[in-house]
């Protein structure tokens, strides 16, 4: 099944998101190359697609589990968590419907 993660940043948290960013990419490289991987990417803090200093808000990654549990566990683990880029990470089970 799949599960969305949803996170939602600290205050302040680009200079600590550039330092674990390739260690966060390398998992979700993993997830995609284990065909588990719908999507994933960034929340922007403003409305534009590149937002330099703004930043970002969080983060959504959509991928396939074998259950809830083990889509925490995964969440739990992520580079971002532990380096205080994340202030809170949401997952709940998530239904693709189209396209």
């Amino acid at each position: 099944m799949f599960y969305a993660i949803i996170s939602d940043d600290c205050a302040n948290s680009l200079p600590r998101r550039r330092q674990a960013r390739p260690a966060h990419l390398q998992r979700l490289q993993q997830l995609k190359h284990e065909g588990r991987l719908l999507l994933a990417g960034p929340h922007p803090a403003i409305d534009c697609e590149e937002p330099g200093e703004a930043g970002f808000s969080g983060s959504l990654v959509v991928a396939e589990f074998p259950s809830l549990q083990e889509a925490e566990a995964w969440a739990d683990a992520d580079p971002y968590l532990a380096a205080g880029v994340y202030a809170r990470v949401t997952v709940k089970p998530f239904k693709k419907v189209l396209p």
